[in-house]
């Protein structure tokens, strides 16, 4: 599940995902109240998640998304790297990503997954 406001990053991220997976299902979301509505159904594995956006934000999706999905990959996506934001990520056990997405960025992150 790739969830941003930027309907760009959300097609770059399924570009990528889906350049290195073609057999994968790949689910949007433009915002955390969409993400968490779609995820009971849709059930991901891997969900690249944007800190900031309108709405609910990354954080407060992530949170929620972790008791739902305890076994999924969550990793937030930001161009905001902010030393408070990195360690929340810890604490609610999620993974943190630098912006821009780049292809060498989603390789690394979709690795563990495949197989």
């Amino acid at each position: 599940m790739i969830v941003d406001d930027s309907r760009v990053s959300r097609l770059v991220a399924r570009q990528y995902i889906l350049g290195l997976h073609a057999d994968w299902t790949v689910v949007e979301a433009a915002n955390g109240e969409e993400a968490l509505a779609k995820a009971p159904e849709a059930r991901p594995q891997l969900v690249l998640m944007d800190v900031n956006m309108p709405g609910m934000g990354g954080l407060a999706c992530a949170e929620q998304l972790r008791k739902l999905l305890p076994d999924a990959h969550i990793s937030l996506l930001t161009a905001n790297v902010q030393d408070a934001t990195r360690a929340r990520a810890g604490e609610i056990g999620v993974g943190f990503m630098e912006k821009p997405i780049t292809e060498e960025r989603i390789a690394r992150l979709v690795a563990p997954l495949a197989g």
